[in-house]
């Protein structure tokens, strides 16, 4: 999952990143309210935890902003302010939650994944295809009732699959997953896990849609067989080269 942290302050901002990103978590880091805005608006995540007092812009005007813009994805507003009026203002602002520093990391790991859990059309907390279970909380994967190991850009990639299930995703999307800012990609990175994923798995679990992307899917019925549905990102399905994700 990745998500996008506003927080403007360093030692915070920076124990929050490491602890998000040992839980699996991929997280970009803005560090003011402009920023926060130009992130959302050109970025993909499954959720942001949005401070309030921010530089620049503060965090209700980016909230304010991204709602009326119609950006659907969870927000969690991550605040010292915890008077009531506050916590009301903010809900009803459009955030999905609302939590008052201090705070514990685990619960904050929690909320998110149940909100990205949620936002996705799911309440059950583990996700299934047929004979996989992922669960994200344990970061545990389970086909036909045996454990598997995967490395953490495997389980990233199965458990943006298992969110999107009958959904093509591109191999952009899927990168935009699995990379922070900064960070390089290689050419063939998407390909490499897909192929490492299904030799733990099953060879047909993970369906090529050959110049579109990848797709788990449920057998279909019969009477609900159909196309898969597509959902490219805006980027395309990149250029073969290996790219830096920068916070242009």
């Amino acid at each position: 999952m990745k998500i996008l942290l506003v927080e403007d302050d360093e030692l915070l901002g920076d124990g929050i990143q490491a602890g998000l990103e040992q839980a699996g978590f991929t997280v970009d880091w803005a560090r003011d309210g402009s920023a926060a805005a130009h992130a959302l608006d050109t970025g993909a995540y499954q959720a942001a935890v949005l401070d309030l007092g921010l530089p620049r812009l503060s965090g209700m005007d980016v909230l304010r902003r991204a709602r009326a813009a119609g950006l659907q994805l969870p927000i969690l507003i991550l605040t010292a302010r915890d008077a009531l009026a506050d916590r009301v203002a903010g809900l009803d602002a459009g955030a999905d939650d609302y939590v008052v520093k201090p705070f514990e990391l685990a619960e904050l790991q929690a909320r998110l994944r149940a909100l990205v859990r949620r936002a996705s059309g799911s309440a059950a907390p583990l996700l299934t295809c047929g004979a996989l279970q992922l669960d994200p909380g344990r970061r545990q994967v389970r086909f036909g009732g045996r454990a598997v190991a995967l490395t953490t850009r495997e389980f990233a990639i199965l458990h943006a699959l298992l969110l999107g299930k009958g959904r093509v995703l591109s191999k952009a999307q899927l990168e935009e997953q699995l990379y922070g800012w900064g960070e390089e990609v290689g050419s063939n990175t998407v390909e490499v896990f897909i192929h490492h994923l299904r030799r733990k798995l099953a060879p047909g679990l993970i369906r090529t849609v050959r110049g579109v992307g990848y797709l788990i899917e449920d057998e279909p019925s019969q009477e609900n067989a159909g196309p898969p549905q597509v959902f490219l990102s805006p980027s395309g399905g990149g250029n073969g080269k290996a790219v830096s994700r920068g916070r242009s």
